[in-house]
């Protein structure tokens, strides 16, 4: 069961330094074609703010604050979940309240175990575990429909999901046709200002 890791005046001044850090490493405006296939005038690359030292505490703390209290684990997909839900799964243990965390391969290996889910140590499952899965940012939703499927598939119970950011562009709607809800520590509001 995750912790409050901070009080809520301090949790709200990181988040604060959070999106101005975003701002500077991961934000871009012009022309861009997204993962979804959509055309934006802004684009959000958080890999540079996630694998920041200082982001990566920042972007898991703001994430953890919004776990649901009985989550057993949290997953996303490869690659743009993983430096943020290992951050999250670090700063939860500091906490004392461990949360355990794995992430969904986009396709199986060849090789080895040829597994999916990547993360859980032999003889470990999803069976029956709370899963939330997470991802960075939220635009169609498809990422975390893939991470759903895999989760529900192994036996994992799955009803909350979180994104650093939600483009507000059907992500929820999308999501709650599985019967998922979308929080997120940020929206597209968030950025329209943004230079």
């Amino acid at each position: 069961m995750p912790a409050a890791p901070h009080s809520a005046q301090t949790a709200g001044a990181d988040e604060a330094e959070l999106l101005a850090l975003i701002k500077a490493r991961s934000f871009r405006r012009g022309r861009f074609v997204l993962a979804s296939g959509r055309e934006s005038d802004i684009y959000i690359n958080l890999k540079p703010t996630m694998m920041d030292p200082r982001g990566a505490r920042l972007s898991a703390l703001a994430l953890l604050a919004r776990l649901p209290k009985d989550v057993d684990y949290v997953g996303g997909l490869e690659m743009g979940a993983v430096p943020v839900i290992a951050a999250l799964a670090a700063l939860s243990d500091a906490a004392g309240a461990p949360v355990k965390s794995f992430f969904v391969r986009k396709s199986a290996k060849d090789h080895g175990t040829r597994e999916v889910i990547e993360g859980l140590a032999p003889g470990e499952t999803l069976e029956g575990r709370r899963v939330t899965v997470i991802d960075d940012v939220a635009t169609s939703g498809g990422s975390l429909l893939k991470t759903i499927e895999a989760a529900r598939a192994a036996g994992a119970r799955v009803e909350h999901a979180l994104v650093l950011i939600d483009r507000k562009e059907g992500a929820a709607e999308a999501l709650a046709a599985e019967g998922v809800s979308l929080g997120s520590v940020f929206t597209r509001a968030d950025f329209d200002e943004a230079s």
